[in-house]
């Protein structure tokens, strides 16, 4: 008689029931926070972790930091896409994408969708194609300075020191990333 063994099912890295419920329970806080006259989310973020009921804020920074942390991973899995693996600023577009969740949780509608991974996720992909065209706009500055100012000033070499050759390679692979 063989015994059959069952696959045990991998847990996701953020359970969605508990995600969408601290979801509602921090947009809650959100709302409170406008209903007080406070101008922003930074704002009521600082009210409700020094509220004077202890057990109010004690809530509030379990959520927050919950979220915080589901926030966190969801935009680390992203960054491991093939869309965005190779790029030398990851951690930004991570921290743009968790700062673009905490702005736009009063926006995620529980009525609408009891998805709440998907909407951050989407939230957080958006805000990793923002940084990556930023980049690409630093990028672009950077090659017209270069092209500006000249490579003599740029590459300059001391021939104790330097070698002619090293010189000419660098300045050939220079030219070639920025006529292709």
């Amino acid at each position: 008689m063989a015994i059959r063994s069952t696959r045990k099912r991998s847990e996701h890295y953020v359970n969605n029931k508990q995600f969408l419920a601290a979801v509602i329970e921090l947009r809650d806080f959100f709302r409170d926070g406008e209903k007080l006259g406070h101008e922003n989310h930074r704002v009521t973020i600082k009210y409700f972790k020094e509220h004077p009921d202890r057990i109010v804020a004690k809530k509030f920074r379990r959520c927050y930091e919950y979220l915080g942390s589901c926030f966190s991973k969801i935009g680390n899995h992203l960054a491991y896409k093939p869309n965005f693996v190779n790029y030398m600023y990851r951690e930004d577009m991570v921290s743009d994408g968790i700062e673009n969740c905490i702005q736009y949780i009063k926006n995620f509608n529980p009525e609408k969708s009891s998805n709440p991974f998907a909407y951050f996720t989407q939230i957080i992909h958006y805000a990793f194609l923002r940084r990556i065209q930023k980049e690409k706009k630093q990028m672009e500055i950077r090659t017209k300075i270069i092209e500006k100012s000249g490579y003599d000033e740029v590459f300059s070499v001391d021939n104790d020191y330097g070698n002619s050759s090293d010189y000419n390679s660098i300045k050939d692979a220079v030219q070639s990333k920025l006529y292709q």
